[in-house]
C-alpha cells in the first residue's frame, strides 16, 4: 500500500520536470486569459464609442483575445465611470475616459460615488480633437478678434448654441468668455445636431461643437464660418480655421481628449497594458482609422495621463464656478 503513493509521486515529479503539467498562469505576463470589457459611458455610434471600438479591436488583435464594448449611457458618462471604479482591479474591465468623465463632471459634481483620481489607473491617452466656434454668414464679425470686439460693444446681445449644459463645447465657450472678458448668452440644445442646424439656418448667430462630423462638413461647404478651433494647434482637417490662442486669446486650450482608464491596478499590470496600448496606437492602421474619425492620436504614460486629468479637474472647476454650474448631476 505504501508503494502506490511513492509511484504516484515519482510520476508527478517526472511530469513536472518534463513540462507535462501546466504551471499556474502569470496574471501579468499571460494577460489576458479571458475576454476584456471596455465600458463606454455613452450610447453606441458617437465619437467616444467609435474611439473605444477602434482601440478595442486593435488590442484584441494584439492579444488574440475578445475585447467587448459595453455601452452604459447616462449621467454624462457617470454611470459607466462608477461601474468601472467598482469593478475588480484585474485589468479585465476598462473604460474610455475623456474630458467629461475625468475633467468636467468631477469639477461640477461635488459628491461623486467614486474618487476620479484615486480609484483609477490612467493606462494611456488615446488622442483628442478640437471644438470649433462657428458663425452664420450674416454675423458682421468675420474673425474671432472681431467677434470679441463686437461682443464687448454689445454685451449680452449675442448668443451661441451648444449640445447642452456642462458638456465640453458649452464650457469651452464659457472659458473663452472668462479669458476674453465678454458676455454672450448660452442657448442649450438637446444635442449637437439641432444647434448646428439653427446656426446654419440663421436662427442663432453662433454655435459651438466638436469639429469632426457635422461642423466640419458645414464649414467646408460654406454653410457656416469657422471662427476658431479650441486646440493649441490648428486641425489638419480644417487647416484654414485658426486657433483661439492665435486669434487674440493667448494660453487658451480645450482639447476633447480620450484615454483608456481602469480600476486602480497593480503597477506591473498597469505597465503591461500601457505598453500594449502604446504599441497599437503607434501602428499606421489604427492611427489612420482614428484620424478618419478626427482624432489626433497621442499615447502617454499612466503618470502623464493622471497628471492631465488632475489639471483638467482644476481648470474646469474655475470655469464651473464662474458660470455658476456647481452641483450639476
Amino acid at each position: 500500500m505504501m508503494r502506490y503513493p511513492l509511484r504516484l509521486r515519482a510520476a508527478v515529479l517526472a511530469m513536472l520536470m518534463s513540462g507535462g503539467v501546466a504551471m499556474a498562469a502569470d496574471p501579468v505576463k499571460d494577460f489576458p486569459t479571458k475576454p476584456v470589457r471596455i465600458i463606454v459611458g455613452y450610447a453606441a455610434g458617437g465619437g467616444v464609442d467609435m474611439a473605444a471600438r477602434l482601440v478595442g479591436q486593435a488590442l484584441g488583435e494584439l492579444w488574440n483575445a475578445s475585447v467587448v464594448i459595453d455601452n452604459r449611457p447616462g449621467a454624462a458618462g457617470g454611470i459607466g465611470t462608477e461601474l468601472t471604479a467598482r469593478a475588480a482591479p484585474d485589468g479585465y474591465t476598462m473604460m474610455l475616459c475623456n474630458i467629461a468623465t475625468h475633467g468636467i463632471t468631477p469639477a461640477r459634481v461635488a459628491k461623486l460615488p467614486y474618487d476620479p483620481i484615486k480609484d483609477f489607473s490612467f493606462l494611456s491617452r488615446v488622442g483628442g480633437n478640437p471644438n470649433v466656434l462657428m458663425a452664420h454668414a450674416s454675423l458682421p464679425a468675420r474673425t474671432l478678434q472681431e467677434l470679441i470686439a463686437h461682443a464687448k460693444a454689445n454685451p449680452g446681445k449675442l448668443s451661441y448654441g451648444s449640445s447642452g449644459v456642462g458638456a465640453s463645447p458649452h464650457l469651452s465657450i464659457e472659458l473663452l468668455k472668462m479669458m476674453a472678458g465678454i458676455n454672450i448668452v448660452h442657448v442649450p440644445y438637446k444635442g449637437a445636431a439641432p444647434a448646428l442646424a439653427d446656426v446654419m439656418g440663421g436662427q442663432i448667430p453662433l454655435s459651438v461643437g466638436n469639429l469632426p462630423g457635422g461642423p466640419l462638413a458645414a464649414i467646408k461647404s460654406g454653410k457656416v464660418r469657422g471662427l476658431a478651433v479650441t486646440t493649441l494647434k490648428r486641425s489638419s482637417k480644417a487647416p484654414d480655421v485658426p486657433t483661439m490662442a492665435e486669434s487674440g486669446v493667448p494660453g487658451y486650450e480645450v482639447n476633447g481628449w480620450y484615454g483608456i482608464c481602469s480600476p486602480k491596478l497593480p503597477r506591473a499590470l498597469e505597465a503591461k497594458i500601457n505598453a500594449d496600448l502604446v504599441k497599437v496606437l503607434a501602428t499606421n492602421a489604427l492611427k489612420q482609422r482614428l484620424d478618419d474619425q478626427g482624432i489626433d492620436v497621442q499615447s502617454s504614460t499612466p503618470p502623464e495621463l493622471e497628471a492631465h486629468a488632475r489639471a483638467e479637474i482644476e481648470k474646469w472647476r474655475k470655469v464651473v464656478k464662474e458660470a455658476k454650474l456647481e452641483g450639476g448631476e
